[in-house]
């Protein structure tokens, strides 16, 4: 453990000096956009037997109101890490938030490549969830609407064939007929 935690600290500093400037910015992260076809990679200078840890979040942006959204499911990340040599240390798809982690065990610059494994389904199907939900709420605010008009006829529809069997009752006693 102790041998991880100074590989881990000789690999961070040079990064701990601009990670302490970016905290005291206020920024908590690295954040870019990637459309569904793009892949974004970074060279890292790594020590060996070094672990290293990523967290991410993919979220889509809603262009209409200018947010993100909520992660779509199927929506991913599929990441790549080569080492100096060029041979693939990790190649994994992960889920649409989640952390990935790998050791170094060649030292020098280890290239990290990210792309999202969404395709214009994928998208489309997020927009459909959206609008599907949307759907549900209509429907079952129009079907309790329903519900409650059909309560109100039956009651009048009951109320009135009582007021005419009254009605006719009084109307043969006044005839004579019964």
């Amino acid at each position: 453990m102790a041998g991880v935690r100074a590989g881990l600290l000789r690999a961070m500093g040079r990064q701990v000096l601009l990670l302490l400037a970016v905290c005291a910015t206020g920024a908590r992260g690295l954040y870019f956009h990637i459309g569904e076809t793009e892949k974004r990679c970074f060279i890292e200078e790594i020590p060996d037997e070094t672990m290293v840890i990523g967290n991410y979040r993919t979220q889509m942006w809603d262009k209409q109101k200018e947010v993100f959204l909520p992660s779509t499911p199927g929506l991913g990340m599929h990441v790549e890490v080569k080492d100096p040599d060029g041979k693939v240390v990790l190649s994994r798809q992960y889920g649409s938030e989640g952390r990935f982690t790998f050791t170094s065990h060649t030292p020098g610059d280890h290239q990290i490549c990210l792309h999202s494994n969404s395709t214009r389904m994928a998208l489309f199907a997020g927009g459909k969830l959206y609008r599907e939900e949307r759907f549900r709420l209509t429907s079952e605010s129009t079907n309790q609407r329903v519900l409650w008009w059909s309560i109100a006829q039956t009651v009048i529809l009951i109320l009135t064939g009582i007021w005419q069997m009254r009605h006719l009752k009084s109307f043969f006693e006044a005839k004579k007929l019964v």
